[in-house]
């Protein structure tokens, strides 16, 4: 029998009125008004965390601190969620904080692809991400996007619409590019580089990788 528990079923818990189900996790977002009432609410969310070794992604801001819980053994919500869902509800509420689900967002990032095995790849050499749930992929330190892909009917002949910019520490970009050229990808550019190459992947969806030299 798996933990794991469906959006529906952490919304019809009790005590968790506070949180809402993105497409990343059970996120909150806790208005505490000052910098200094926010690292007193994310000790404690510290201290709860680390009774139960079951730990949120946490991001402190002068207005406020939003928290995001995720089961990562189960790659989705669970009953554990739940538990820490009320402890930090009520750990906010001692504290005079009140929650606010209106600033609470994410996004993600879609792919159109004949074949998305094919340029899942590329995407993850030059994302530096992994597989996460429903073939998607995830950044392993939780701050960006994921990306999904959609299978289309017919070939795209034409550049995409949208593209990802992706800034990486001056020393890595091309150690970045070269995984990103070994998964599949293509060099489009070069001619603004170090500032920024310019890559595709096989189906010719571009995306750089970009530095802060070259900007002067």
């Amino acid at each position: 029998m798996t933990d794991r528990m469906t959006a529906r079923q952490f919304h019809d818990a009790e005590g968790v009125g506070d949180w809402r189900v993105l497409f990343d996790g059970a996120c909150a977002y806790f208005d505490t008004g000052s910098f200094a009432t926010g690292v007193a609410l994310v000790a404690e969310i510290g201290r709860l965390a680390d009774e139960v070794n079951h730990h949120p992604d946490v991001d402190l801001r002068y207005p406020g601190v939003t928290v995001r819980l995720w089961t990562h053994d189960v790659e989705g919500l669970s009953h554990r969620d739940v538990a820490l869902a009320r402890q930090i509800s009520a750990a906010a509420r001692d504290l005079g904080i009140s929650a606010d689900s209106g600033p609470l967002q994410c996004y993600n990032l879609t792919v159109d692809a004949l074949v998305p095995v094919n340029v899942r790849p590329f995407w993850a050499a030059l994302l530096g991400y992994r597989a996460g749930a429903d073939d998607d992929l995830v950044d392993p330190r939780g701050r960006g996007p994921s990306v999904g892909f959609q299978i289309m009917d017919t070939a795209r002949t034409q550049r995409n619409r949208v593209h990802l910019d992706v800034s990486v520490p001056h020393d890595q970009a091309e150690a970045r590019i070269a995984a990103a050229l070994a998964a599949g990808g293509r060099m489009v550019s070069t001619e603004h580089a170090p500032a920024w190459w310019v890559l595709a992947d096989m189906e010719g969806n571009e995306a750089c990788v970009a530095t802060w030299q070259g900007r002067d």
